[in-house]
């Protein structure tokens, strides 16, 4: 008994004091990919989720205790197709030993080719490429019949053009369930530590950022006598704003960025989930309100993209006295319908 209340201990002392400094001095971070959902299942979910323990070697993307005695010998593999070229994909497995869990997995992003362009957004010729990848190093530990914890550690790798940076970070996180496994609990932060290498040198060293800290909460219920499973969770609990911009924002519109609302159908196979979910916060961000100022716009000449803030058109010469909007609501909104409808 006192074993197990020392594991707890130190479980809590892991979780809150290491990123004491990551919140203290929050600003500006890095490596933001690490906030997308590493398979189908988590996207369907919303994106996030850290209280669903069911055998999927996935879930410990975010929360490593989800890892279980199911999860042994599983392995699984996800691609994702982006915009404009975007490639995401992971393979992960899973091993155990007794009431020890181990999972080993590799996230990329491939952002594709991209244009090198001069401050106005004219291309001046050449293409570079850019790439992150991150490789998570994940154990878990059954603690009774209830209880459970986990960690995770991970070196971070970017490549931007020529570019280079490297970090470390960890996650940790504890999982409750009932006996019957109908309620279950979790409570995970992810992404402590902070930049090796930056990606320049300034008069000092090097520039060097935390990464983007996140403390989520989540409750699973599955209903004993129907197929059906509610979860909501909880994210970015160690600060309130959330608005990506400097906008005015109510307190209860806030207050449901923070939360995720998902329900799965799950037959009694398990052999196929169907999963619905809303994230408000990510359809406040998708909602584009005004176009910036500067951006792309369409020659009446030549029909090719071009920055407003361009004289002429530099694929055919047509000064810009004229010259047709792109209209990114429409793109945006018809790009969000099929990802939608894909994701279900």
């Amino acid at each position: 008994m006192l074993r197990k209340r020392l594991y707890i201990l130190s479980f809590v002392l892991l979780l809150f004091l290491p990123a004491n400094a990551q919140i203290e001095g929050a600003g500006s971070s890095v490596f933001h990919f690490m906030g997308l959902p590493a398979s189908a299942r988590l996207n369907a979910l919303g994106g996030e989720n850290v209280s669903i323990a069911d055998g999927d070697v996935s879930m410990a993307y975010m929360n490593p205790a989800l890892l279980t005695s199911e999860t042994d010998k599983v392995l699984q593999l996800n691609f994702a197709y982006y915009l404009a070229g975007t490639m995401f994909g992971s393979a992960m497995y899973g091993h155990n030993w007794g009431d020890n869990y181990f999972s080993a997995s590799i996230h990329y992003l491939d952002y594709g080719k991209m244009d090198y362009t001069d401050e106005w957004g004219q291309i001046t010729g050449g293409t570079f490429t850019a790439k992150d990848m991150c490789v998570h190093f994940t154990y878990a530990r059954q603690l009774g019949p209830m209880f459970r914890v986990g960690a995770t550690v991970k070196p971070i790798f970017s490549v931007y053009e020529h570019y280079t940076s490297f970090a470390l970070g960890a996650d940790v996180g504890g999982h409750f369930q009932t006996r019957d496994s109908l309620f279950q609990m979790g409570l995970a932060l992810r992404n402590i530590g902070w930049q090796l290498k930056g990606f320049y040198e300034e008069d000092w060293g090097q520039h060097t950022e935390m990464l983007p800290l996140n403390l989520e909460l989540g409750m699973s219920l599955r209903l004993a006598h129907a197929p059906l499973r509610f979860s909501v969770t909880m994210h970015n609990l160690q600060r309130w704003n959330l608005a990506p911009w400097e906008e005015e924002v109510k307190w209860y519109d806030m207050l449901f960025r923070h939360t995720i609302w998902a329900l799965d159908i799950v037959p009694k196979s398990e052999k196929f989930y169907l999963t619905v979910s809303y994230n408000h916060r990510r359809q406040a961000e998708m909602a584009i309100k005004e176009v910036c100022s500067m951006a792309l716009v369409k020659c009446i000449e030549c029909g090719k993209k071009i920055s407003s803030n361009a004289a002429v058109c530099i694929h055919c010469g047509n000064p810009l006295d004229n010259y047709e909007m792109i209209d990114y609501k429409s793109f945006y909104k018809s790009k969000f319908i099929y990802f939608f409808v894909f994701t279900i």
